[in-house]
């Protein structure tokens, strides 16, 4: 069978199937079951069997965990107590709801690890709070989601985690890898929000006292000895990263009930109930790329495209370049999570081959994808913020490409200088 026939296949199967609007997990599993049916090794029970092998790993169980995880914070007071500790601290600078939005996505995304639930908590919270204290909506938007994207990168991620049992690559060393370069993103939204406010004629909010700022740092206490507790178990071996999505539902369960006392019993179901929907969806997309996975490895396609970008496998940099340029445009087509099933098999062994650090190229994935997130046409996150703020898409669109502009700036820069990953990363393993 001739493998550029293979490749037009799985390309022309994902492009038709998306373009007539189908769901992203059943057109992986029909573009899988085209390729079976092509190579000559279609078995409905075959493809049944790798659909239960996408999702049958331990690992993958910390994916369900983070996520009630993220609806319990929302839910129990943590993520609105972490954004008036911000703006306690931040909020009487001029402009200062934009200097919260950024140190509350930080602070949030050490918790959570789902890009669309942070974004959904500080959208609910903040616009309205920009909106009335005359912020340009466009611009306010664009920045909240680019704070949002900050949680598939500082730990705990679970695209970290789902890219980990994907290409069975360490998750403790991933999510070890996102935290300097998480915080530069942090860095990256305030320099550039500095300078949007030139042009900006904002409000400056009171000035609280020391006293009330630090009342307001101890009603968020708790909430701030989550991260603490998570990434330090994981760092000192206490728990593995599965084990550590449960240990923080069992924490903001315990918050929620006992020490804000802002849930109740009846709260719970709505709080399973979204959980799980939003659980399926990831789940149903492990088990469909599970099947166009298998097919691309019975049809040894890495093979071919490490053939095909032989020449750049002697050139590292360049090799890094060519593969994040096409992950970008990937990005404007395709969510995070498939992009991670779909891809990261096929790159990875191509990076190793050229002797680039699997945990540096997995970082850079990830935070590739993760600005996919704000990338028309696709954008998830865009449509998160303009759905709750109640905005058009083209907006929010525009607020967001000076942020987007930055991001894919500082993509370059770590393109260019893996150490800036590396280096912290040996110091904190």
């Amino acid at each position: 069978m001739n493998q550029s026939w293979v490749v037009f296949v799985f390309i022309a199967g994902m492009f038709v199937f998306m373009g007539i609007g189908m769901p992203m997990a059943f057109a992986l599993l029909l573009t899988g079951a085209s390729m079976a049916w092509v190579l000559g090794f279609f078995d409905t029970q075959l493809l049944a069997q790798n659909m239960v092998a996408g999702v049958d790993s331990f690992a993958l169980l910390a994916v369900p965990f983070f996520i009630l995880a993220g609806e319990l914070m929302n839910s129990g007071g943590i993520s609105r107590r972490i954004i008036t500790m911000a703006q306690a601290w931040v909020g009487h600078i001029p402009g200062g709801l934009g200097y919260v939005t950024i140190g509350a996505a930080i602070l949030m995304a050490s918790m959570s690890g789902s890009a669309l639930a942070d974004t959904a908590a500080l959208a609910t919270i903040l616009l309205p709070m920009m909106r009335a204290h005359g912020y340009p909506m466009s611009t306010s938007a664009g920045l909240i989601a680019s704070g949002g994207i900050i949680a598939p990168i500082i730990p705990p991620s679970m695209p970290f985690v789902i890219y980990g049992v994907t290409t069975n690559t360490s998750i403790s060393a991933l999510f070890l890898s996102g935290i300097v370069p998480g915080l530069m993103m942090g860095l990256c939204l305030i320099f550039t929000w500095r300078y949007l406010l030139r042009k900006l004629d904002l409000p400056a909010g009171t000035k609280l006292p020391l006293g009330a700022r630090m009342r307001e740092t101890g009603k968020a206490f708790w909430a701030l000895l989550m991260p603490v507790i998570i990434i330090g178990g994981m760092k000192t071996g206490v728990f593995t990263p599965t084990e550590a999505a449960v240990v923080a539902v069992v924490y903001a369960l315990f918050i929620g009930f006992f020490i804000h006392r802002e849930m109740r019993l009846s709260d719970l179901h709505a709080v399973l109930v979204r959980a799980a929907k939003t659980t399926s969806v990831v789940m149903l997309l492990c088990a469909g790329a599970q099947v166009a996975s298998y097919m691309i490895s019975l049809a040894d396609l890495p093979a071919t495209i490490t053939e095909w970008l032989g020449p750049l496998v002697e050139h590292p940099i360049a090799l890094m370049a060519v593969m994040q340029i096409l992950l970008v445009l990937i990005g404007t087509a395709l969510d995070l999570t498939p992009t991670i099933l779909i891809f990261a098999p096929v790159m990875l062994p191509i990076a190793v081959a050229a002797g680039i650090d699997p945990i540096y190229f997995g970082l850079m994935f990830i935070l590739n994808g993760s600005i996919g997130l704000i990338t028309p046409p696709v954008g998830t996150v865009l449509n998160v913020v303009a759905g709750v703020g109640r905005m058009r898409l083209d907006e929010v669109i525009k607020g967001v490409n000076p942020f987007l502009a930055v991001y894919c700036m500082l993509l370059v820069l770590f393109t260019l200088f893996p150490e800036l990953v590396t280096t912290p990363l040996k110091w904190m393993r």
